[in-house]
């Protein structure tokens, strides 16, 4: 059985749960703190306020020991806030916050909470053979990527999802809805990394 931890600090850490559970042989359990990195077989960073996640990071003293597991390889997804979190670089600020993941995003790209929307019939090759839902909440958007960057979805000219080796980012909320495909998709990204102990 795998062990899908998201981090659970802020956010919709309860959403991404509910999906996991849905899913046969996967435990999904909530991370809080450096120890616990080394129960887990991949990661989730969930949507919410990315600042507000990376000092509780710093709080809670996980936030090294976080940046040095996933450049050693350890799956992660960031979803929304999660995205801006993994990022190198954010668009007009100085530095980024883990500076992983080599893409550069634009926070609040699509404007405020009222500007929030979903689209119901996408359909993302890599991930899914079926159009998807996405949702987007003060979603951020991807500028650019690094060479060794796959984008896996433009909408409207956009960068809203890509992957980076063992590394996942989207825009938009798949925890948000009924559909289970991008958190398929991750665990067979878990499945194919070195690290994983299934």
């Amino acid at each position: 059985m795998l062990t899908i931890g998201i981090l659970s600090l802020q956010g919709s850490v309860i959403e991404h749960i509910k999906v996991l559970q849905k899913i046969k042989n996967i435990k999904a359990v909530e991370i809080k703190y450096a120890h616990e990195l080394g129960l887990i077989d991949g990661l989730i960073i969930p949507g919410g306020e990315s600042t507000t996640i990376s000092k509780l990071l710093k709080d809670f003293n996980i936030f090294d020991a976080l940046k040095r597991r996933i450049e050693d390889g350890l799956p992660v997804w960031g979803t929304c806030a999660g995205l801006i979190l993994l990022s190198k670089y954010i668009n007009g600020e100085k530095s980024g916050h883990l500076e992983v993941m080599d893409i550069n995003v634009k926070r609040n790209a699509y404007g405020s909470q009222i500007n929030s929307f979903s689209t119901i019939y996408e359909r993302i090759d890599d991930i899914s053979n079926v159009p998807i839902p996405m949702v987007f909440i003060r979603a951020p958007y991807i500028i650019s990527v690094g060479s060794d960057v796959k984008v896996l979805k433009l909408l409207d000219g956009k960068i809203v999802a890509a992957r980076q080796k063992h590394m996942l980012a989207t825009a938009f909320h798949p925890e948000l809805t009924d559909n289970t495909a991008v958190h398929e998709y991750f665990i067979s990204m878990v499945k194919e990394s070195a690290t994983c102990r299934f």
